[in-house]
């Protein structure tokens, strides 16, 4: 094995990423400084009061009475304004502007969720200190709900994220950076195929891979508590798939990219609609039904999905078959085009 070109190819890979402290930053520091800003920022906290604003000028008749009612009301910050003005609403300082009267006008932005929220809760409040008797009793048992919070959805879209990044950037970029120092040029000389140096390359994200996913996941249970539900190989054997599939994607961009900044492109645009549309900081589901079927085919969507399914819902090998198979056909088929269409010069 020590004279095996592919062997020595991987750990020739290993020791040079190892001998650059950025490098090994991008890799392991940067995924959990964002853990760390994230998690604090998206932390669980008392929900914050809702903000309303009251116009209280001379001639808004029963302004005071409106104000003590909201002030009485546990969850509502009340502004009192004197003049009816809404540029405060507009900028998004308070959810709600009441205007008093003989007929009670609230002003709010129907598209916006905390504010449809704050009309309803102000107008109960209004409404019971007014004397309406709620006829229906009920009774209110808070419930924490198993991976609700945000850093339990944060922590499975790092992983994916960071999976991509160094997958992308540290096979695409470095190979053809080679290519532009004509080092691919001189290992034409050497006894190898273009398999062992392509798989070489390969072996090495597998091996950054075993190494990067135990820290992320250390972390985040050390840390915030994220634990996973279901099982720990099956996430281990996604995430392995997923490292492929893109260690297929960053060989098939660098295949004929003749100098860095033409790969860096490309790089940035097979990367940029999976960071935004893959589910890696907020729900796919945001976006319209018309787009669901082009993000469930991009495959950091098929690796985030099915890493959080595994994680937050326990889910087993059948339920993330569909996005298992989408990965390693995508890691088959990549690896054949790069391998393909591959050029040393």
């Amino acid at each position: 094995m020590r004279t095996d070109p592919l062997w020595q190819l991987t750990l020739s890979r290993l020791r040079m990423f190892f001998r650059e402290p950025s490098a090994v930053f991008w890799t392991f520091g940067f995924p959990l400084a964002l853990s760390v800003a994230l998690g604090v920022a998206f932390r669980n906290k008392p929900p914050d009061p809702i903000t309303v604003g009251v116009w209280s000028g001379p001639d808004a008749s029963g302004s005071r009475r409106i104000v003590e009612a909201l002030r009485a009301t546990k969850g509502i910050e009340v502004r009192e304004y004197y003049g009816p003005s809404t540029r405060d609403l507009g900028t998004g300082k308070i959810a709600l502007f009441v205007r008093p009267g003989d007929r009670l006008e609230y002003d709010f932005d129907p598209t916006r969720p905390e504010s449809r929220l704050a009309r309803e809760v102000v107008d109960a409040a209004l409404q019971r200190a007014s004397g309406r008797a709620d006829v229906l009793p009920t009774t209110d048992r808070p419930v924490a709900a198993n991976g609700s919070r945000y850093i339990d959805f944060l922590i499975p879209g790092l992983i994916g994220m960071n999976i991509m990044s160094g997958s992308m950037w540290g096979i695409g970029y470095v190979v053809v950076e080679m290519r532009t120092r004509k080092l691919l040029k001189r290992l034409m000389a050497t006894p190898m195929s273009r398999a062992q140096f392509l798989w070489s390359f390969v072996l090495m994200r597998a091996a950054f891979f075993f190494l990067e996913l135990p820290l992320l996941l250390l972390f985040g249970w050390l840390a915030f508590g994220v634990g996973v539900a279901g099982s720990l190989g099956l996430l281990v054997a996604l995430s392995l798939l997923g490292a492929l599939a893109f260690a297929g994607l960053g060989l098939l961009v660098a295949a004929r990219a003749q100098n860095t900044q033409t790969v860096s492109g490309l790089i940035n645009l097979v990367m940029l609609p999976m960071f935004i549309g893959s589910g890696v900081f907020f729900s796919t589901a945001r976006f319209p039904e018309l787009f669901q079927p082009f993000l469930r085919a991009l495959p950091l969507t098929a690796l985030n999905d099915s890493l959080r399914a595994v994680m937050i819902e326990g889910a087993g090998p059948r339920a993330v078959a569909g996005e298992a198979g989408l990965l390693a056909a995508i890691g088959v088929v990549s690896f054949g085009f790069a391998l393909r269409l591959f050029r040393w010069r």
